[in-house]
């Protein structure tokens, strides 16, 4: 018993000291490689040189309360000293000094030091943990010789843990499986670095991103089951003779250091649920001799099922083998829908991508999201209120964007511009190799056209605007068009691999504080413009209705002013030239012109025509007159009267010189005779 406590203090020693060393090791080349993982393990090792040390210390007392008790023991033999030890009361316990001590270590320092180990575990773990750079803020260097440094500490300490672990199955050397999981832990954290620097040299960052959030979460999480073994230790009852384990002694990594005790707890808890003991039994024993190897083969199982890619229907992939996506012939490594085989993580790698999928892009502005369904909101699109969660602003420029101000400043407008863009990725290769982030390439492309275009546009345009670029109204559609084909051609200039196939201006309006300002500027805009249109259809109607069409009529009027120039620069020959010319425009004009010409042509031939008609009546008149004149004279009197009487009832009465007989004679024609129109009435009568 004299040696029972050497052997696990030199192991306590010698672990301190390798701790110490590592310590080191790790500080210096995690701030020499600017690896965080690297030097955020150097603090794990600082807690264990700490847990060493109270291990060592303990073992030290235990040591030599166990050589006093054998020279209490072998004085106790001496008979001349045999009356001074033999009493049991308390001058025994007076010489019993490195016993003593032991208990005060015990039952004092260790608590205390497990509360303060606990503080610099939380303190330490919650500054990493803040301190944790972001990606690519720090240039690392010489990952592959960091790894392999990495891999010498993990192999050292996991000996070193194993040994100090197979040690603590003795009852009295227990205390060193605090040490022994704490060194498997980082032996394991350890391991997990070197792997991660290993890949990092192949542009894969995963694992060791991983393992630099793990480090101080564990000291954190490890801070905290030390402080609450501590509160514990308080109110957990003492047996004499019982092992009590230290607070800093952490079950967790027991987990991980000791699988088989798990078991063994369970085992006690179902024999004391069901009176017997099941620890016993076959199972029992066949899973705590095989549970290691059990787990191992689930873990390479599940490692093994990294072979097999599942593609998705509308999606594509590409196998980078050792980060390389290309074969030995140089052709890309594609997969398409379905299963494909491939060698494991790491060795292969395959990245996936949608290819048949629309995906959208939303420029200028950020949409609402349902809380509930996780779909965008849709809401009617009215100038006066916000649609988005955000909404960006585009200068635009003014209708008058040729004056300046008086204080030098060009007259431009704003604009909200909620611009949907869809596109599919049409080569994967691009689009994953070309550039770190496409998706967010193409999207800071699709803002920079967007932001061009509107600043080279207007708010409206009319007849007199110099560009037919708009924003709104009619240009729309143009610049729709136009976007695509920017942001197409500046995609395939760059190696995007991407189609663009729809763009959209449908959420285009002013801000809502100048909402109705701008409805005020569009509308004058547009009164501006159909005064303008309606001017010009009138004057193509006037055009159309005098001379056919419009270009004829221009015709016409080019022909008449060079008519005048000639006339006035007095050159004849040119003069008689363009008035046959315009004799035969006028001869193929329609319209007002042609029924101009042909009443005209019609009235003079009408007027010739009458008037000589009139002569040869005039003659043959003259003739008549001449030939009897007082009948001439009756006849024409008689044709005056008929002609003034023709509408009016004419009678006629003649009386006797006595009037004695008046007869009254009716010159109205008579459809019917009457009684005294029939011949032989008056015959009758003088019978």
């Amino acid at each position: 018993m004299a040696t029972s406590s050497k052997r696990p203090e030199q192991v306590a020693w010698v672990s301190l000291i390798l701790s110490v060393v590592f310590f080191g090791i790790t500080f210096l080349l995690g701030r020499w490689s600017d690896f965080f993982a690297v030097w955020a393990v150097s603090w794990l090792f600082l807690s264990a040189v700490l847990i060493w040390f109270v291990l060592a210390v303990q073992f030290h007392t235990r040591g030599l309360a166990e050589q006093e008790k054998l020279d209490i023991g072998q004085l106790t033999k001496d008979k001349e000293s045999s009356a001074i030890f033999q009493g049991k009361g308390e001058r025994a316990a007076l010489f019993a000094v490195a016993e003593h001590r032991l208990q005060v270590l015990e039952k004092w320092f260790i608590p205390i030091f497990s509360g303060l180990l606990a503080l610099y575990q939380l303190g330490i773990g919650l500054y990493l943990y803040k301190t944790i750079p972001g990606p690519g803020d720090i240039e690392t260097k010489q990952p592959l010789l960091c790894a392999i440094w990495m891999t010498a500490i993990a192999f050292v300490s996991f000996l070193m843990s194993r040994y100090a672990t197979g040690m603590s199955a003795e009852p009295k050397w227990k205390p060193l499986r605090a040490g022994g999981s704490f060194g498997l832990g980082i032996a394991v954290l350890c391991f997990a670095s070197a792997i991660g620097l290993a890949l990092w040299q192949f542009q894969l960052f995963t694992v060791l991103n991983i393992a630099t959030y793990v480090c101080p979460i564990l000291l954190v999480v490890l801070g905290a089951e030390t402080a609450l073994n501590v509160i514990l230790d308080v109110y957990r009852p003492r047996l004499k003779g019982q092992y009590s384990r230290s607070a800093f002694d952490s079950r967790l990594l027991g987990l991980i250091n000791e699988p088989g005790g798990i078991l063994r707890s369970a085992a006690s808890a179902i024999d004391y649920q069901f009176g017997f003991k099941v620890s016993q039994t076959w199972f029992y024993k066949l899973l705590e001799k095989w549970i290691v190897t059990l787990i191992l083969f689930g873990v390479v199982t599940l490692y093994l099922l990294s072979c097999i890619v599942v593609v998705n229907p509308d999606e594509q992939g590409i196998i980078e083998h050792f980060g390389n996506p290309l074969n030995r012939a140089g052709e890309k490594r594609l997969v398409g829908p379905g299963l494909a085989l491939k060698w494991p993580w790491p060795i292969d790698i395959v990245y996936k991508d949608f290819t048949e999928r629309i995906m959208e892009l939303h420029i200028g502005y950020v949409p609402k999201i349902d809380e509930k369904t996780g779909e965008i909101e849709r809401e009617p699109l009215l100038w006066g209120q916000p649609h988005y969660e955000k909404e960006y602003q585009l200068l635009v420029a003014g209708e008058q964007s040729g004056v300046v101000s008086d204080d030098g400043a060009v007259p431009v407008s704003l604009l909200v511009a909620a611009v949907p863009v869809h596109y599919r990725i049409s080569d994967l290769y691009s689009f994953l190799y070309n550039h770190s982030d496409s998706a967010k390439l193409l999207e800071t492309i699709c803002y920079r056209e967007l932001t061009r275009y509107a600043a080279s546009a207007k708010v409206e345009v009319d007849e007199n605007s110099e560009t037919d670029e708009s924003l709104l109204g009619a240009g729309r559609a143009l610049a729709k068009q136009k976007l695509k084909e920017n942001i197409q051609n500046s995609a395939d200039d760059l190696g995007l691999g991407v189609e663009i196939v729809f763009v959209g201006l449908q959420g285009v309006h002013p801000p809502p504080q100048v909402a109705k300002d701008y409805q005020a500027v569009v509308s004058a805009i547009q009164e501006k413009q159909a005064l303008i249109l309606n001017a010009i259809a009138e004057r193509n109607n006037t055009l159309s209705s005098v001379a056919g069409t419009a270009a004829e009529a221009d015709k016409l009027y080019d022909l008449a002013a060079k008519y005048h120039q000639a006339e006035e620069q007095n050159d004849k020959e040119l003069a008689q030239k363009l008035v046959k010319e315009l004799d035969d425009a006028f001869g193929r004009a329609k319209g007002e012109i042609f029924d101009a010409l042909r009443g005209a042509r019609s009235y003079a031939f009408e007027r010739a025509t009458l008037a000589k008609a009139t002569g040869e009546r005039f003659a043959s008149h003259l003739k008549a007159y001449r030939a009897a004149e007082e009948i001439y004279k009756h006849e024409q009197i008689l044709r005056v009267l008929e002609e003034v009487t023709k509408d009016i009832r004419t009678y006629f009465v003649v009386a006797e010189e006595n009037d004695n007989q008046i007869f009254i004679f009716d010159a109205r024609e008579k459809l019917t005779p009457s009684i005294y129109d029939i011949g032989g009435f008056e015959e009758s009568s003088e019978k």
